[in-house]
């Protein structure tokens, strides 16, 4: 059984990030176990659904077509139903079946968890629900206080390997290797005072080559080589993936990659923690792409936002080959207005001592935050960024209680939790500089909201929507979109059709009737609708006006009833569970929207697909 405890958002409080993945509701901290498995990016995290506060660790869900939209799911891993602790951790698809666990359709996923020893929970369902493996046996148990487990593949040794952290004889990481997903051997420990919490190992590519990097929950991190069994390097210190401050609860932290990707891709996201509101605290990190790339100052990570960003880009405007002082570049951006948006530029600033943006300016000189780069310096927000050519790049991405910034293509990456003020006149930006610059081009794209109309969170549908309640009182519930009402109530899809195959999982928990409905007005006060009716004990067609068919059927609440309509002009077939039940005609709608319908009682509809005929 899975849970979904979360209440209905807009998503639109002042600093809720309309851009950064933030839970419905809740604490969130941690990153946990992404991954991408047939289409979908799935998307765990330590969570404490009703709490604002860390407590009882779960595992919340979210997940995403296109690593931008996401939408929250039921609760993945619950202290009520799976052993052990529920902490951080991370997880595989095992596409071979290595661990001989699958049954059914879909490969295994597998994500490891628990403190002191790891725990192996496997879905069998492509990521939705998990089952404790052998009883939530601890199949690894280091020496001293250990957590957060995550395994990656390594394809020369044809193994696969697990880094944990471990604080036996100092901070470290454990590694095991298995070959199976589920025994594991001890195979080696590196040794590291910096190293704390949450190790990452990823395999990059540079130069026509394989290397590894292994990072910490801070984001430092080292390149070196893995053997199969241990992992070397050359570095004496290590760098930074965000050059921040970067501790649990700041603004970056515990970031993983997403596993399962197609080629060398590397997407990674991370916690940051503060930012909250009144239901909800804690968000993600914007997702960046991870490259290896050879620097002035050796190999480095550098990291940029996904191209997938583009899709939220609107109201675009573009500056090039602009020659500015201090007083027109105050005036350049004068007449801009912007809350959430994407900034990229290419400076020349070879006559500058300093410049940047000043974000969220508003009446008497006031602005939220600056973005300031010091030539003499060679400074980006305090960090080494040496020009290129004379130029400086600056990409930065401001959202509602987010801030990232980018120099030079990634070199320098930097994201802040900022409650950007939300009062009515600040909506300013600002570009300042100390001496002259010239501005090669300056593009500022206004970024969409991600969050879509509330409500589909549960419901799996093929229709796009949005949806929304003709009559009755809707709302999400773990088996999928929950109806009340004393008498007829519809939720409708905006979707329309005329002839097609209308698919749809019914279930009456109580009352009397529970139903899908197509060819509907956007009031219902014309549809079609298909129904199991247990006052009467009936499957029935009908519209407002007519019963067109009814057959007798015990129905029993409780169950799930599985419907298949098939529309081709004014006749209309149903089949209940597979088996036809109703061949009959009826001209009066010949197209209409899709949705579902109750009467006098509470009915949950899942799974709701529509196909073309």
């Amino acid at each position: 059984m899975t849970n979904f405890p979360y209440p209905p958002t807009n998503y639109q409080e002042d600093n809720r990030g309309q851009f950064h993945f933030s839970t419905r509701s809740g604490w969130m901290n941690d990153v946990n176990a992404p991954l991408y498995y047939r289409g979908v990016y799935h998307l765990y995290y330590q969570h404490a659904p009703n709490s604002l506060v860390w407590n009882t660790m779960h595992w919340g869900h979210a997940t995403s077509t296109d690593l931008v939209h996401w939408q929250q799911r039921p609760i993945a891993l619950d202290p009520a139903i799976h052993p052990g602790d529920l902490w951080s951790g991370g997880g595989v698809v095992d596409c071979g079946n290595e661990s001989g666990l699958k049954n059914g359709d879909h490969d295994p996923i597998l994500v490891y968890s628990g403190t002191n020893g790891v725990t192996i929970f496997y879905s069998l369902d492509g990521g939705d629900t998990f089952t404790a493996y052998d009883g939530g046996r601890k199949v690894v148990t280091p020496a001293g206080t250990s957590r957060d487990p995550k395994v990656f593949w390594d394809p020369v040794s044809q193994r696969w390997g697990m880094v944990l952290w471990s604080d036996a004889g100092g901070n470290g990481a454990d590694f095991f290797s298995s070959t199976d997903l589920l025994s594991w051997t001890f195979a080696s420990r590196y040794r590291a005072d910096w190293l704390f919490e949450c190790p990452n190992m990823i395999r990059m590519p540079l130069d026509g080559t394989y290397h590894w990097v292994l990072h910490d929950g801070g984001g430092r991190y080292l390149v070196g080589e893995w053997d199969g069994t241990s992992f070397r390097t050359d570095w004496s210190a290590p760098q930074k993936l965000n050059q921040t401050e970067t501790f649990a609860g700041a603004g970056y932290y515990a970031g993983l990659n997403f596993s399962n990707l197609k080629g060398d891709r590397v997407v990674s996201m991370a916690w940051q923690g503060e930012n909250y509101g009144s239901i909800w605290t804690g968000n993600a990190s914007f997702p960046v792409d991870f490259k290896l790339r050879r620097t002035t100052d050796g190999v480095r990570v550098v990291s940029t936002p996904i191209a997938e960003l583009a899709s939220l880009r609107a109201n675009t405007r573009t500056w090039t080959d602009v020659a500015l002082d201090d007083k027109s570049a105050r005036r350049l951006l004068s007449g801009v207005r912007v809350r959430t948006y994407e900034l990229d530029a290419t400076i020349d600033v070879r006559s500058a001592r300093r410049f940047g943006f000043r974000l969220q300016t508003g009446p008497g000189d006031w602005y939220d935050r600056e973005v300031a780069y010091d030539v003499r310096a060679q400074q980006l927000g305090g960090v080494p960024l040496r020009p290129k050519s004379g130029k400086i790049k600056l990409r930065i991405l401001v959202d509602r209680g987010q801030l990232d910034v980018f120099g030079n293509d990634g070199e320098v990456y930097q994201s802040y939790n900022v409650n950007f003020d939300s009062l009515p006149g600040g909506d300013g930006l600002e570009l300042f500089t100390e001496g002259a610059i010239r501005l090669e081009s300056l593009t500022i794209h206004e970024l969409a909201s991600i969050w879509r109309p509330p409500g589909e969170s549960t419901l799996e549908t093929s229709l796009q929507g949005p949806w929304y309640a003709a009559r009755g009182q809707w709302s999400d519930v773990a088996a999928g979109k929950q109806g009340k009402s004393p008498g007829d109530g519809f939720y409708l899809s905006t979707a329309t059709g005329s002839d097609f195959t209308l698919d749809g999982d019914v279930r009456l928990v109580e009352g009397v009737a529970a139903a899908l409905t197509f060819r509907a007005t956007k009031d219902a006060s014309q549809h079609y609708t298909v129904n199991v009716d247990a006052a009467a004990n009936v499957v029935k067609l009908w519209r407002p006006g007519r019963d067109i068919a009814t057959v007798p059927l015990q129905v029993e609440r409780g169950r799930t009833y599985h419907f298949t309509v098939e529309a081709t002009g004014p006749r209309i077939k149903v089949a209940l569970d597979g088996k036809q039940v109703i061949d009959a005609n009826d001209a009066t709608s010949a197209a209409g929207q899709f949705g579902m319908n109750v009467y006098n009682g509470t009915a949950v509809v899942q799974d709701v697909t529509v196909s073309a005929r």
